[in-house]
């Protein structure tokens, strides 16, 4: 009877947002193939040391959706010269959320 109690209490606290999830999703990447239909869910900047699971656990928590997919993409920052000097962009991480059939998340909202 316990352990039921102590599990049923683990997964409520699962679902609870935390501040660590909102670190974790850093943007969403508002574009025409991801904002026009073309990506069933959403497509976000993540924190460069994020896990799909962990990217999985926040998205669901935050937007209250169920994820079927979470696919990750590492960007290199380009290499850009100035005048006198070479410089570098930022490097960043990629995350394409696939959604369960018929969810939506409107990242566009509350801006």
């Amino acid at each position: 009877m316990a352990l039921r109690k102590k599990a049923a209490k683990q997964q409520e606290s699962a679902k609870t947002v935390k501040v660590s999830d909102y670190r974790l999703l850093l943007s969403p990447v508002i574009t025409e193939k991801s904002s026009g239909g073309a990506i069933r869910g959403a497509v976000f900047r993540v924190a460069a040391d994020a896990t799909k699971l962990d990217i999985r656990r926040a998205v669901e928590t935050i937007y209250k959706v169920n994820v079927t997919a979470v696919n990750t993409v590492n960007y290199m920052g380009k290499v850009k010269r100035t005048q006198r000097s070479i410089g570098r962009r930022a490097s960043y991480k990629k995350a394409y959320v696939t959604l369960k059939e018929g969810q939506t998340i409107n990242v566009v909202e509350g801006l």
